[in-house]
């Protein structure tokens, strides 16, 4: 955390397309696991995070020998949290949250729309220096169909209302919301997204190369929104580019 005010932090988000470039034709672990440790987030929220893949280790001659959590954190993030959304006889990929702090774990539930396409929203709980209540973190990979992403939200909503009891909370991941149809649940709900807070429209992220489509969000509840930015330089790395944010627990 930051030194000058303990209850300032950095959020990061992205959807790392499984480590692999945006055709699928390289590797790119361990170049995100670089960019991801040059801004330092203390919180990291990874969407379609390829956790064990046996036939990338066939495929590349560099890919980690371990699950990618324990790849992407060693030596940098204290803990971690996985949530396994989809499984196949070469390995399982989903959503997980990498932290500076220790964690306290809650559950990966399952908000699938359909039966071809599994998804899930993550749950952990971070605590601050001399902060009265945690701080919730929920990671989403929302659906590909609008009217699978109204049911996902209503749901998404219904959990976090169960779970979080008013208390500052973090929405982030690939929402798919290309039309922006979430936002104003979201604020209906007590949430705000950081760039559309600072800029007036969420942030374009999709395609990584020539992105026009403003899919991966940070929605905040319960915290002051500082900065915002959008990692162009990672074009190469993904589909998607990864956003940031810095806030600050009120």
């Amino acid at each position: 955390m930051t030194q000058m005010n303990p209850k300032r932090f950095t959020v990061m988000s992205m959807n790392v397309h499984k480590g692999l470039s945006p055709l699928h034709r390289h590797s790119t672990i361990y170049q995100l696991r670089q960019r991801m440790r040059s801004h330092y987030p203390d919180l990291l929220f990874l969407q379609e995070l390829q956790q064990e893949h046996r036939g990338r280790i066939r495929r590349f001659g560099q890919w980690p020998l371990t699950e990618l959590t324990h790849f992407l954190s060693e030596d940098f993030w204290g803990d971690w949290h996985y949530g396994k959304n989809v499984e196949y006889p070469d390995g399982h990929h989903g959503n997980a949250i990498l932290s500076k702090r220790p964690l306290h774990k809650g559950k990966n539930y399952d908000i699938s729309a359909y039966r071809f396409e599994k998804r899930g929203l993550l749950h952990s709980m971070i605590q601050l220096d001399d902060a009265s209540s945690p701080i919730h973190c929920f990671c989403a990979h929302l659906a590909l169909f609008e009217r699978g992403r109204e049911r996902q939200l209503t749901e998404i909503i219904r959990y976090i209302d169960t779970l979080t009891n008013d208390a500052p909370t973090i929405l982030a991941g690939d929402f798919n919301d290309w039309r922006n149809r979430v936002s104003e649940p979201m604020r209906e709900a007590g949430f705000n997204e950081v760039f559309e807070t600072l800029t007036g429209a969420p942030a374009r992220t999709f395609p990584s190369m020539k992105p026009l489509l403003p899919m991966d969000r940070i929605y905040v509840r319960g915290l002051k929104i500082h900065s915002a930015e959008i990692l162009h330089e990672w074009m190469k790395l993904s589909d998607h580019l990864g956003i940031t944010a810095e806030l600050e627990l009120l």
